[in-house]
C-alpha cells in the first residue's frame, strides 16, 4: 500500500448493535439512563421529551450517537410524524408520566395510555429488531389512594403481589397496554417500582434487564429498591445542611403544610432567584411536582418493597436514600437547575 493511500484512509464508523429509545429522557432517571447508555459501545440513543433540549441537556449535545427529539406524545400526529422513522430501535424504556390529573382517576388513566399508545403506534410498525420494552413504574403500583387503610399495619411488596382495588390504577392500564401490544413479539417485558431508589441504581437495573440473556423472556417484573430503609426524619437534617438552611427539632414537621398550597404563589419569587443565581431559564412547576409531594408525605399507608428477586438474580447495586438525594441536588446545580 502507497504512502498517500494510508494518509487518505479514513476510518470506519463505529458498529451499532443496540438502538435504546428513552421515554422522558429529560427527567431524573432518563438523564442517568442516556448518560449510561452513551458510554457503553456500540449503543446509539433518541432521547424523546416534550421540554426542548436547550433547556435540561440530558449528555453532550456533540455526541454523535446521541439523538434528541422533541415531541408531545399527546398529540398522535406529531408523534406518528417524530417516531415512526425510527426503526432501528431495539430497546424502549418508558420513565415518563402524565400528571396533569388527580392519581388513581379515569381521566389519568385515558391520559397516560393514550401517550403510551401513540408512541407504540409510531414505533412498533416498523421497529422490527426490537428485543426489550420497560416500563417504569412506582411503588404506588400496590396500593390504592382510596383505602380502605391500616395506619398500623407495615406490608413489604414482592413483584408477585396482586393488583389491588379499587380506584384506577394507570400504572397497570399501562402493564395491560403493553401485553396486548407486544403479545407475541420477540420481546421481553419487565416493570421496575421504585421505593427509595436511586436515579443511577434505576438505571444500572433497566440496563442489566434489558441486556442480560439469561432472564426470562416472558415479561418479569423487578422492584427498583436501594435496599437500606430511611425515615425523612433522618433524612431531613441533610437535606437542609446540603442546601444551607437553618433548621430546628420543632419545625421540622407540620401537619398543617401542604406544598401545593406553599408554593401556589411562589412563581414570580422563581423567576428572581433564576435571573440572579444565573440559572437556567425553567417554569418552577417543571422542576417539581407539588400535589405529587403532598400525596408523598401524607400517603396513609406504609410501602416498602423487597429486593429479594433482584439480589437472587445477581444484580447487587445499592444505595443509602440520603446519599441519593444528594447526588439528585448536585446534578441540578451542576445543570444549572438550582442554585
Amino acid at each position: 500500500m502507497s504512502m498517500a493511500a494510508e494518509e487518505t484512509r479514513k476510518p470506519e464508523a463505529t458498529a451499532i448493535d443496540n438502538v435504546a429509545a428513552i421515554f422522558g429522557v429529560t427527567g431524573l432517571v432518563g438523564k442517568v439512563l442516556a448518560r449510561k447508555l452513551i458510554s457503553k459501545p456500540r449503543w446509539k440513543i433518541y432521547g424523546i421529551a416534550r421540554a426542548p433540549d436547550h433547556q435540561i441537556t440530558p449528555v453532550d449535545q456533540s455526541c454523535s450517537n446521541f439523538h434528541f427529539i422533541q415531541c408531545d406524545l399527546l398529540n398522535p400526529l406529531e408523534t406518528q410524524k417524530s417516531l415512526s422513522l425510527l426503526q432501528d430501535v431495539t430497546h424502549v424504556f418508558w420513565v415518563t408520566w402524565a400528571s396533569q390529573y388527580q392519581l388513581d382517576s379515569i381521566e389519568c388513566c385515558d391520559q397516560n395510555k393514550a401517550m403510551l399508545s401513540n408512541a407504540l403506534d409510531a414505533i412498533i410498525p416498523g421497529a422490527m429488531a426490537l428485543k426489550h420494552v420497560t416500563l417504569q413504574t412506582g411503588m404506588k403500583h400496590y396500593v390504592s389512594l382510596q383505602g380502605p387503610f391500616d395506619e398500623n399495619e407495615a406490608r413489604y411488596y414482592n413483584e408477585e403481589s396482586p393488583r389491588v382495588k379499587p380506584g384506577c390504577n394507570f400504572y397497570y392500564v399501562l402493564e395491560d397496554l403493553l401485553k396486548e401490544r407486544l403479545h407475541g413479539t420477540k420481546k421481553c417485558w419487565e416493570e421496575t417500582c421504585i421505593d427509595g431508589s436511586d436515579a443511577r441504581l434505576v438505571a444500572d437495573q433497566q440496563i442489566w434487564a434489558a441486556t442480560t440473556a439469561d432472564l426470562d423472556e416472558n415479561g418479569r417484573s423487578f422492584n427498583a429498591i436501594n435496599g437500606p430503609s430511611f425515615t425523612w426524619k433522618e433524612i431531613w437534617k441533610a437535606v437542609a445542611g446540603k442546601l444551607g438552611v437553618q433548621v430546628s427539632e420543632e419545625h421540622t414537621f407540620s401537619e398543617d403544610f401542604w406544598y401545593s398550597k406553599a408554593m401556589a404563589d411562589k412563581q414570580q419569587v422563581w423567576k428572581h432567584i433564576v435571573a440572579e443565581k444565573g440559572l437556567i431559564e425553567t417554569e418552577m412547576d417543571n422542576l417539581a411536582n407539588w400535589d405529587f409531594l403532598d400525596v408523598l408525605f401524607r400517603c396513609p399507608v406504609k410501602i416498602l418493597g423487597t429486593r429479594d428477586k433482584v439480589d437472587g438474580l445477581g444484580f447487587d447495586v445499592r444505595y443509602k436514600t440520603v446519599d441519593s438525594i444528594m447526588y439528585s441536588i448536585d446534578c441540578m446545580r451542576d445543570e444549572k437547575l438550582m442554585p
